[in-house]
């Protein structure tokens, strides 16, 4: 004798259009913030360097946008060269914000792994 067959339940949408059980996301929410939070604190212990001008011009900066060392060589210290020791710099602290920037998305690009929000490019 055939028994009879089984409805299978239709899955529940959660709340919010699918995300699933709220308790599950604020959990998964809470764990983001933990992690950024240690990411962040971990990237303002690292540090970037730009040399510039064939080593005329150096800047650390760390990865919180700190400026930790500028070094600038004699030869730019002359007053005649003070209009292009002004721009060096300028693009010196450019570059290092630009590759501060850059090791910043590389390092929180891992916390989005396994969460899925729209909108939040994670």
């Amino acid at each position: 004798m055939a028994r009879p067959k089984k409805k299978k339940k239709a899955a529940k949408k959660g709340m919010a259009g699918g995300l699933g059980n709220p308790a599950d996301l604020m959990s998964q929410l809470q764990r983001l913030q933990e992690e950024m939070l240690q990411a962040q604190e971990a990237l303002a212990q690292e540090q970037v360097e730009v040399s510039l001008g064939g080593g005329a011009i150096r800047v650390v900066m760390s990865g919180d946008h700190r400026v930790l060392a500028v070094e600038i060589a004699e030869e730019l210290l002359d007053p005649e060269e003070k209009e292009m020791l002004q721009d060096m710099l300028i693009a010196a602290f450019n570059q290092a914000k630009e590759r501060v920037d850059a090791l910043t998305a590389e390092r929180l690009q891992a916390l989005g792994g396994g969460l899925s929000l729209p909108g939040l490019g994670l």
